[in-house]
């Protein structure tokens, strides 16, 4: 009797969601455990203030008023636009082998976005006051402030993002209902309200020019626009402003996203045994674009250090010998130097290639790339043009209050993909279908 590829194919699919393994059960007391740890200083601080953090005004207690949380705000809201321009491109320009990987990486921008809302949350001291101050003064400050600009266009990208995977979630959800969970029926029936199989040509057209938007709004409005104009347009800052910043936000952002798509791929890879729906020829690209990303993220840095130790202006001269002389600086650039090399020797070498080598050279750069935005947020504040706090003494070593809260949201998205992975294939039904076609093709 003869197996249906297809019908094994989708069974493979479902896996996650109905299955449980003690590797699951694992993952979810270590997601809920950095949530807690991070809830109980979260508690401290709202009963206690901004000051049981290591942050500080410049004027009484040294150091600096923004640090770690504005780093990783800066960090997740880049992991998030990469994530979708990722996925953006896969629909966009028929990228199929990326194709098992391209929901994840849209669930990836709605966890990391989330985390970055989070951030902002907690670093205005207060959580009423983006009730009471920033909604009302929105329609008044929209226009010229930089700070409601990026607000706006973050909310925009989460609306717009959310739409995108609602819209092709609601294909899968219809052609595997009989093999998802009863008892998630009431999501399922929202998720599906006025669905028929006319909508699919339409839901896909609706797809790419969601798709190209996402393309077109990326360098101009987010990441390599709004975010980086936030401190590009402070002249009085000197390691902030001037325009490299835009590509530079950008390139960090690109090289975030590969390094976190290829851990959470590698991770449901392991987990539910997907060799054949996620091959290793996807990891071998997604290694080739983290090298590719990488070598401009390096070469922005390059361009920024030169043009800040040579006859530069005294004030970016001092800001970049200060940069070049932190050795936690170079080993964020040594991470994601390693990583490129790797990447490289294995295209000259392919018996090279590894995994677990290239999911682990990933949660490298991650790090890299977070400590590269600390550094940029904490040293351009230190430094700045004016010299009106050079006396006051005080230093900014993140509190464990602080890196609390990023060991909270990276607790956030694990706990995220792991629910989310039962009751939603993370993969797209597409991905097999065109694997299928792709086959009888041959």
């Amino acid at each position: 009797m003869s197996v249906d590829t297809t019908d094994v194919s989708r069974e493979t699919l479902v896996r996650p969601i109905g299955t449980l393994s003690k590797q699951y059960l694992l993952a979810l007391v270590a997601a809920l455990g950095a949530i807690g740890v991070w809830v109980f200083f979260y508690l401290q601080q709202l009963q206690h203030g901004l000051i049981v953090t290591n942050l500080a005004d410049w004027g009484s207690g040294g150091g600096v008023p923004w640090g770690l949380y504005i780093g990783a705000f800066i960090w997740w809201v880049g992991i998030a636009h990469g994530g979708i321009i990722l996925s953006a491109a896969v629909r966009l320009l028929g990228m199929d082998r990326y194709q098992p990987v391209a929901r994840m990486a849209e669930l990836l921008t709605i966890a990391a976005l989330t985390c970055a809302g989070v951030f902002i949350l907690i670093h205005v001291g207060r959580p009423d006051r983006l009730v009471t101050s920033v909604l009302p003064a929105w329609p008044t400050r929209v226009q010229w402030s930089p700070l409601m600009w990026d607000v706006t266009v973050i909310t925009a990208y989460f609306v717009l993002t959310a739409t995108y995977l609602a819209l092709t979630i609601r294909y899968d959800i219809h052609r595997l209902r009989d093999r998802l969970p009863d008892q998630l029926e009431p999501v399922y029936a929202v998720l599906m309200v006025g669905y028929s199989e006319r909508e699919d040509a339409i839901v896909e057209r609706m797809v790419w020019w969601i798709a190209f938007a996402i393309i077109i709004m990326a360098p101009l409005l987010l990441h390599g626009g709004v975010i980086p104009w936030l401190f590009a347009l402070l002249p009085s800052m000197a390691g902030w402003a001037g325009g490299v910043q835009g590509p530079s936000f950008l390139s960090i952002a690109l090289t975030s996203a590969v390094s976190g798509i290829i851990i959470v791929a590698a991770s449901f890879r392991r987990a539910y045994g997907w060799e054949e729906l996620v091959p290793v020829e996807v990891f071998r690209g997604l290694a080739k674009w983290l090298g590719f990303f990488g070598l401009i993220f390096l070469w922005l840095q390059l361009q920024q250090v030169i043009t800040g130790i040579f006859a530069a202006p005294t004030t970016l001269q001092h800001a970049t010998e200060v940069k070049i002389a932190t050795p936690v600086y170079w080993v964020a650039i040594g991470l994601v130097l390693a990583a490129m090399l790797y990447v490289f020797a294995c295209s000259l070498r392919p018996s090279l290639f590894s995994i677990p080598v290239l999911v682990a050279l990933s949660f490298g750069v991650l790090v890299g790339t977070l400590v590269e935005k600390v550094l940029f947020v904490v040293e351009g504040l230190q430094h700045a043009h004016f010299q009106l706090y050079d006396g006051v003494p005080g230093v900014y070593v993140p509190s464990p209050v602080e890196l609390s809260a990023l060991l909270g949201t990276v607790g956030i998205v694990v706990l995220f993909f792991l629910v989310v992975a039962k009751v939603i294939p993370v993969v797209e039904l597409h991905a097999i279908e065109a694997a299928h076609e792709g086959g009888d093709d041959a």
